[in-house]
This record gives structure tokens, sequence and C-alpha cells, in this order.
């Protein structure tokens, strides 16, 4: 429908009244879609590919005109941030750096209504975030943590969020092989695009949870300055890390955002992340991975992912088995575990660093992009991960305790 009418700026069509479907859920279903599917990245073409949308009109009965218009409210929120997210992913990394990036959050944040810090290279030295510092070690261009909060009164649960921000990820020393993983890897601060993102939507909806959020911003690059294979980083909080592959380094600085994250005691983190090809082997380029310490707090995201369309298929958390892989000789823990089962060694990498706090971690490596358009994704970065972001934290529950034994926690 979105595409149908793509050549023109007046759109009309009458809300499903059968079955049940309430007024405001359709509402929402039409404009969200419909906004999703005309998106376009055309600021860098002289021509825009799609007629602006000037006007939408719904015909529903008047005794539901006004749930439906609450809906229509709902969906214009959603789908605004998505393409934000959309927006930031598709832009072309000599366009868009870390220090770039930090500058937008602040514009977009207190816009939102949010309370933004900027923390820079000497302020990530004074935190001890090696992590961040060494990924960044290669780079002319310099590092950016942002740090965001949005607090509502009479919040029900802390919540934290981090985003792999890679700006733009070459691999490092471990160059990537091949021209197209290059031209794709603009892509890999789809993370960072989605916190931001998904928050910038919290006060506009009424959103009653607190919600912190972590952006770790850089690129990885290659050159006499990069980290090299061997290197030992001693991240946020002290854990010494063992350098086995500089393309493996999104895993380094979400380290550090989760050690922050962790400090402030939430009652529980997400994490999203392009993070490994392996969980694109595993599920395919429309399912994200996802993988936590608690299993209530993993059915919440779950549940959140049915609820927006954007699905998530659980992986184990086998720590017992796995965790192994991951001893180094000289250091604390190394940052891979050798060529089989790569996304759960990552996220049992992470599980390191976030302590007794429920944690769970979205690896958006497969559906960040689309070759063609696909229902409500469009070509390009599909903002994977915004709306269900803003879905969890409305709907946010402070995972329940669990009874001393781990009876609720995944494999360890």
């Amino acid at each position: 429908f979105g595409r149908a009418t793509s050549t023109h700026a007046a759109v009309a069509t009458s809300l499903v009244d059968a079955g049940g479907i309430d007024a405001d859920a359709a509402a929402q279903a039409v404009v969200e879609g419909l906004l999703l599917a005309r998106y376009r990245y055309g600021v860098l073409k002289k021509d825009a590919a799609m007629a602006p949308l000037e006007r939408l009109a719904l015909v529903t009965p008047a005794a539901k005109a006004e749930r439906a218009t609450t809906g229509a409210r709902r969906g214009v929120v959603l789908a605004r941030s998505a393409s934000l997210a959309r927006d930031l992913a598709n832009t072309p990394p000599g366009h868009l750096t870390a220090s770039r990036l930090a500058e937008l959050a602040v514009t977009v944040g207190e816009a939102s209504g949010l309370t933004v810090e900027v923390f820079d290279a000497a302020d990530l030295r004074d935190m001890g975030c090696g992590g961040l510092l060494g990924v960044n070690a290669g780079s002319q261009e310099p590092p950016r943590l942002v740090k965001l909060s949005y607090r509502p009164k009479r919040a029900r649960g802390h919540l934290a969020m981090v985003g792999k921000g890679v700006m733009y990820d070459s691999g490092g020393i471990s160059l990537k092989p091949t021209d197209p993983m290059h031209a794709a890897m603009k892509m890999d601060m789809s993370g960072a695009a989605a916190v931001l993102s998904s928050m910038a939507a919290l006060a506009g909806l009424g959103c009653r949870a607190d919600v912190t959020g972590y952006l770790l911003c850089t690129d990885n690059m290659p050159s006499g300055s990069a980290m090299k294979l061997g290197d030992v980083l001693t991240v946020h909080g002290g854990t010494t890390v063992e350098v086995h592959n500089t393309d493996a380094e999104g895993r380094l600085l979400l380290a550090d955002g989760l050690a922050l994250a962790a400090e402030e005691t939430p009652d529980a983190i997400v994490d999203i992340a392009t993070l490994t090809g392996a969980c694109l082997v595993a599920l395919g380029p429309g399912v994200a991975g996802v993988l936590g310490n608690e299993q209530t707090w993993v059915e919440q995201v779950t549940a959140a992912a049915t609820r927006t369309d954007e699905p998530v298929w659980q992986l184990p958390l086998e720590k017992r088995r796995y965790r192994k892989l991951l001893d180094s000789d000289i250091a604390d823990v190394k940052n891979v575990g050798g060529p089989y089962g790569g996304a759960i060694t990552a996220a049992v990498f992470l599980s390191e660093f976030v302590g007794d706090v429920p944690w769970a971690h979205l690896d958006i490596a497969g559906p960040m992009k689309v070759d063609t358009d696909e229902a409500w994704r469009s070509k390009g970065a599909t903002g994977f991960g915004t709306r269900l972001l803003v879905d969890l934290a409305m709907s946010f529950t402070p995972p329940a305790a669990t009874n001393g034994d781990g009876a609720n926690r995944t494999s360890t």
C-alpha cells in the first residue's frame, strides 16, 4: 500500500472494521506501515524517489475516531524513530563520524526531553574505557561515548540500553576480505542508531520507565597506530582482554558500555549490535539472535520483537561449555573463541561484564539491511530494533528476582 501510493502526496484509506481489530491498533498499523514502506534515503540525490506525503486520511466510524487518532499519532512517532535510525545507518561514513553522531545525539536528545552527556577521548582514558579506545587507536577520527537519560516522574523500574556504534568497520589489521563487506560497514553503527532513535520517542509516547542509553562510537581502521593481534586492553572495571582478531571489535567497546551500565545497577540491560557474521549464517538475514542470562528478561525482549514484527530467535548462552574457549594465557579473557558458535561465544564474552544484572543481547547483523524492498522494510538500512526497543521500554517490567539457585537463569 505504501509503495503503491508512492507517487501521490495525498492518500486516503478505510480502516478495517472487522474481526475485533481495535481502531487504535488499526490506525497505528496503517500509519506505521505506510510511512516505513515509503521511506527512502534521498538526501544526496537531486531527484526524490517518492513524492513527499503531505496528507493521509483515515476513514473510520465517528465513534472510533478518537481511538483511531491516538493510534495514528503513535504510528507517526514510531515510524519517525525508525526512519531516523535508517537515516543514520544509511549515511555515508565520510558524512557521519563519531563526533558528528554525538552532536546529533545532543540535538535530537535535548529536543526529545533527554539529558545528554558526551565523553571524549580524554574522558574515556580517565574512565578506563580501554575497549573503545583500543578500537579507536587506528583512526584519525576521535571516539565518543554518549550517555542518554530519560527520567519520567514516578518511574516503574530502570532499563539500560547499550548500542554498538562502529561508524565504519574496515576490520582493522584483520582487514575484511571483500568490497561488498566494506560497502555495508557504514551500517555497523546500527545498534547505536537504534538506541538513540528509540529513546527519542519515549517522552512523546509517555514511557513510565527510567531509561539510560549508552552509545559507543568510533570507527575501526588499520594504520601504524592501530591495535594489533596480541595486544591486551584493559576495559572499564579492570578486566584485561587479549586481542586475537581486530575485526571482533564490537564486543570490545560493548564491554566498556555494559560495565558502565551495570555499575548503575539498573533492573535490566539490553545491548544491541551488528555483532557477528556467525549469527547471520545461523539465522539468515531476516531474524536477529537474542541471548541472555535471565530467561524472564529474554522473554520480555522476545515478546516486544513479536509485537513489532522485528523477529528474534533465542540462542543458548552456553557458558559452561563455551567459556573455556575464551581463556587467554596472558589476560583474563580473549576476544574470540575459535571458528565455531561465534554468535554464542561473542555473547558469552559480553556476559563477563554485566555482573548479576539481568541482561539480554540482540545480535542484529542479519536484519540490519535488506537488498530489495520487503514488506515494511525498504532497501538499505532497516532501522531494525528501534521499534522493538521502544516497545520494550513502554512495556518494561523489572525481571523477577531469582530464588537464589539460578532458577530463572539461562545456562551458565
